[in-house]
This record gives structure tokens, C-alpha cells and sequence, in this order.
């Protein structure tokens, strides 16, 4: 609850700190002292979108400061978490705005953007009035209102739930059915390629082993009769029968040459030896350079088809294999394609009908609440002189979605015979303020989460014994809560436990307004003011003794 308001410079307010209580507050004063203005401070702090101009003539700056009582689980703490903001049993909240028009706010002294500001007031401020009010005269917000009522959260989530697996189902099959009929397009050519594919095997790298081999054959083709010729040069009919010869020739001198051919003799023994070497490696290159061209032809043949299937399919030679991997998978999604269409199917089918469960029990949940809601402000109605009004919860059947398959709008009819229309377009202004004074007190009964709830003149244009029973109720709500009322009805100031007035003064050519907590006496002259206007006679006094003691 809303415990302590402090403004700074804002409009007409120079500096105001107020302490608020649980229970009823209740601010009186004449019009145009400023109690808008209290309210547009409170709205400023709180991240509400209102008046451009706040600050206050001639200041720098204007700043609002709302300290806020939390209680174990309150609403607020899940958005200060989410934020990243510290927690505790008070939360504190500032925002300044510059004469220029800058805005920044704080959060337990925390920097932080409009938005989190916002999302804090929805969870701890309630504003309702004849022409602001956010949730009660917006169909849009009704739903929820009855959904609250009725306790549905469970049951919505549910429905919310299953509305996602349909969505999900719906997708899968739609994302299935498409690949299934690009894929039975190009049927044809798949079975084609995947036979084409298997039928050469291709295998990675396979390509660079067989050009090599190629390449091999093909130049041991060129060399080989040089090499050949060589071989001839160096064998028994060329280099090496000459040097045999020589040798043995010089043997048979060397007896008579008094060893001058030992040394010849010696080097050309050696010479022979590394002829035999250079030989027997020449034949050997020969026996290596011996291939069948039948292998040539078959190597030659298969490196042209994994060429060619390469340059058909727009791909490297060595990433034919994954493709073969890659069709054969498509061919076998299409093979399979119509059972897996069948249970995408099946699956629709049951998450279809696991959300047709859901919402046709929503509907169900929300119709009893509907009835027990409209009976409940029947009954709140008549103490509010509004016996002949008749309140209807109307749910109509649109579109399924997220939330159902309903739509739910209050109506109203003031009159009997009269026609039923939205709340905010068939209620006087007077009406209007008492019918939304009992749906809220109807809906207050479901819960207590500690929101201070403002009630901004809902009492205009009732007075007299309608304006007693306006009090009470803003009594009753107030009752384990807190409550603020800006009221001109005396019969709602005088139940209040706890009174503000609020006054406009103007001192040296400026005006400033100010809020003042008022005393027992101090409470029964203003209400003899709201009774009598601007002179109070006793008469006006007496009876305001009377609505503070009644």
C-alpha cells in the first residue's frame, strides 16, 4: 500500500509530504485547489503518461518521491526480481522531470526506464473514475476481469497451452507437406540420381588417386623405350660385354707388363661393379614402368565419370559421395513421406481436441462466473438506488484462440425495456460511477493483493442517501486495504478514517496548494463546508456532528 507521497515543485506545489494509512483516506477541498494535481503526481512517479508541463513555474526542476509498503509475495517483488532490482518490505520509487523535459526515474535508488515504472504501478495502484479508468469500462480488459473473478488462471493456462501444441502441430504439418511436395516434384530425378550415384560408388578422394595413376601410366608410356635403349647400352652386348672384354685382355698382358696394368686392372674392376649397379636399377625402373593399357583405358574411364557426374550435379568430385548420402536420404523422406503425413496428421487431430477440451470447459467456468458476477451486482445495485439497472455479463463465441473461444463484454441496462449496451455508453455519468463502484466491489470480494485502489470523484453526481451508500462501499473496500478518494460528497468525507483538505493559496502574486490531515474538529468544519458552501452555520455543523458519528 501506497504509504507516504512527497512532491517537489510540481505545478502549483511548491513542497508536499504526505503520510497515507490503511483504510479510507478521503481528500476534500474546493474545485481547482489542486487535488488533480496530486493525483497527476502520483501518475507522474508512477510512469503514467499524463500532462506535458509539470513543473512547477520558474523551478529547475520537479520531483515526486512514492514510498510503497510490500507484503510476502506481493505482485511488485516478481517485477523488481525480473528487473534486477533490490527487493524488500518497502520500494521506493523517484522520478524528476527538468524544465526542459527530461525524465528519469529510480527504483530503491535504482536508475530505471518509464517502462519498469509502469510495469510496477500495475501491480500496486488502481485508478477508477467516470472518464480514467483502465480496465473496468475497457471491453478489452473484461475477459480478465472475469477470468480473475472466477479463478480461471489454471484453467487459461491450459487452454493457453494447448492453443500452442495446436499451433505447434499446425506448423510441423505444414512445414511437412510442403517439403513433401517440392520432394515429389523432383521424384523423377531423384530415383534417376541415387541410381547414377550407387551404381559408380564414388568415394571421397577417390578422384586425386585415380588422376595420379593416370598421370603415372601415362608418362612411363613416354620414357619407357628410352629408358629401354639404356638399359640395352649398359648390358652384356653394350657396356658391360666391351668392359668385360677389355679386362680380360688386359689379364692376359699383365704377366709380361712388369705391373704397370694392376692399377687399370684395379679401376676398371670397380668401374664394372658400379656398371652393374647402374643395370640392375635401370631394370628394375623398367620392370616398374611394365602396366597393362586395358588398366590405363579402366582408369581413364572411371576418372571421366566421376568428372562428368561432378560437372552434372554442379558439385566437386569428392562431395559426390556425401550427395549420394544426401538423395538417397530425400528419396527415402519421400518413401516415407506418407506415413509421417499420417501421424503429423493424427498428431493435429489430438492436439485439437485436447484444446476443444480446454476451452469448451473455460466456457464453461466463465459462464457460472458470469452468473454469480451478475447476481453479485444486482445485489449491490439496489442499496445504490439502481434497483431497476440490470448488469449482464455477456460471452459471445468468436474465433478460437490463445484465451478461448469466447468474447465477454459488461452491459448494461438502466431502465427495464431499455436496450442493453456497453457500460460506458448507456450510463449517465452518475450511474456510471455506481455501477463501477459495485462491479469493483463484487470483484474486491474474489481477492486482497494488496493494491491501493483510487477512486477519483466516483461519487459525482449522487448525494443524499445514494451518496451514504457510495460511502460504505468505499468503506467496505478500504476494509484490510487502502483506499483513496478525492471526494466532494460529505456523506463519503465523513466516513473516511483518515481526511486530507487540500487548499489553494495565493501569497505575493503566486499560488500554491497545499494538503493539510485534519483533526476532529477540523474534519466537522470542512464537512460543514462541503454541506453549506463558503459560510457555515450551525445548522451545517450539526450536521456534519451527525454523518461523523453515523
Amino acid at each position: 500500500m501506497l504509504r507516504a507521497l512527497e512532491i517537489r515543485d510540481m505545478l502549483i506545489i511548491d513542497r508536499l509530504d504526505l503520510a497515507f494509512q490503511p483504510g479510507l483516506n478521503v481528500l476534500t477541498g474546493e474545485t481547482g485547489a489542486g487535488k488533480s494535481i496530486l493525483l497527476d503526481s502520483l501518475g507522474f512517479v508512477l510512469g503514467w503518461r499524463g500532462r506535458a508541463e509539470l513543473v512547477r513555474s520558474g523551478a529547475k526542476q520537479g520531483e515526486v518521491t512514492a514510498v510503497f509498503e510490500l507484503a510476502e509475495g506481493h505482485a511488485a517483488r516478481i517485477v523488481l526480481e525480473e528487473a534486477g532490482l533490490p527487493s524488500g518490505d518497502e520500494l521506493i520509487m523517484r522520478r524528476v522531470n527538468t524544465a526542459d523535459g527530461r525524465k528519469t526515474g529510480w527504483v530503491n535508488d535504482r536508475r530505471v526506464s518509464g517502462d519498469v515504472l509502469r510495469q510496477l504501478s500495475a501491480t500496486l495502484v488502481e485508478l477508477h473514475g467516470q472518464h480514467d479508468d483502465r480496465g473496468l469500462l475497457d471491453p478489452k480488459g473484461h475477459m480478465t476481469i472475469l477470468d480473475s473473478y472466477a479463478g480461471n488462471d489454471a484453467t487459461r493456462n491450459k487452454v493457453r497451452t494447448a492453443w500452442s501444441k495446436v499451433g505447434k502441430a499446425k506448423r510441423d504439418l505444414t512445414k511437412a507437406r510442403t517439403a513433401l511436395e517440392e520432394v515429389r516434384a523432383e521424384e523423377e530425378f531423384l530415383r534417376h540420381s541415387v541410381e547414377e550415384l550407387n551404381k559408380l560408388g564414388p568415394a571421397p578422394g577417390e578422384e586425386a588417386e585415380l588422376d595420379k595413376r593416370r598421370r603415372s601410366m601415362q608418362q612411363a608410356e613416354r620414357i619407357r623405350d628410352d629408358i629401354a635403349q639404356a638399359s640395352s647400352a649398359l648390358g652384356y652386348e653394350g657396356a658391360e660385354g666391351a668392359m668385360a672384354n677389355a679386362l680380360r685382355w688386359l689379364e692376359g698382358a699383365s704377366d709380361k707388363a712388369d705391373g704397370r696394368l694392376d692399377a687399370p686392372m684395379n679401376a676398371l674392376t670397380r668401374a664394372m661393379a658400379e656398371l652393374d649397379e647402374a643395370s640392375r636399377g635401370v631394370a628394375d625402373c623398367l620392370d616398374g614402368l611394365e602396366f597393362n593399357p586395358v588398366d590405363l583405358e579402366d582408369t581413364e574411364e572411371r576418372l571421366f565419370a566421376l568428372r562428368g557426374l561432378a560437372r552434372k550435379h554442379q558439385v566437386q568430385a569428392d562431395d559426390l559421395a556425401g550427395l549420394s548420402v544426401e538423395l538417397s536420404a530425400r528419396l527415402a523422406a519421400l518413401d516415407a513421406g506418407e506415413a509421417q503425413m499420417s501421424d503429423l496428421e493424427a498428431a493435429l487431430r489430438k492436439a485439437e481436441a485436447e484444446y476443444d477440451a480446454a476451452a469448451v470447459k473455460l466456457t464453461e467456468n466463465r459462464r457460472k462466473a458470469a452468473k454469480r458476477l451478475d447476481a453479485a451486482v444486482a445485489s449491490e445495485l439496489a442499496p445504490l438506488k439502481m434497483e431497476r439497472a440490470v448488469f449482464v455479463t455477456e460471452i459471445t463465441e468468436v474465433q478460437p484462440g490463445a484465451e478461448g473461444a469466447d468474447a465477454v463484454c459488461f452491459t448494461v441496462a438502466t431502465n427495464p425495456g431499455s436496450p442493453a449496451g456497453a457500460l460506458n455508453k448507456i450510463a449517465s455519468g452518475g450511474e456510471l460511477s455506481r455501477f463501477l463502484l459495485a462491479l469493483k466491489v463484487c470483484l474486491s470480494e474474489e481477492r486482497n493483493d494488496g493494491t491501493t485502489m483510487i477512486f477519483d470523484e466516483i461519487d459525482r453526481g449522487v448525494g443524499g442517501a445514494t451518496a451514504d451508500a457510495v460511502g460504505r462501499r468505499l468503506k467496505a473496500l478500504s476494509d484490510g486495504g487502502q483506499v483513496l478518494v478525492v471526494t466532494h460528497s460529505p456523506q463519503v468525507a465523513a466516513l473516511g478514517g483518515h481526511h486530507w483538505r487540500v487548499a489553494k493559496h495565493v501569497s505575493a502574486g503566486v499560488t500554491t496548494s497545499d494538503v493539510s490531515p485534519l483533526d476532529p474538529d477540523q474534519r466537522e468544519a470542512e464537512i460543514a463546508r462541503m454541506l453549506s458552501g463558503d459560510t457555515v452555520t450551525e445548522e451545517a455543523r450539526a450536521a456534519a456532528r451527525a454523518l461523523l458519528a453515523g
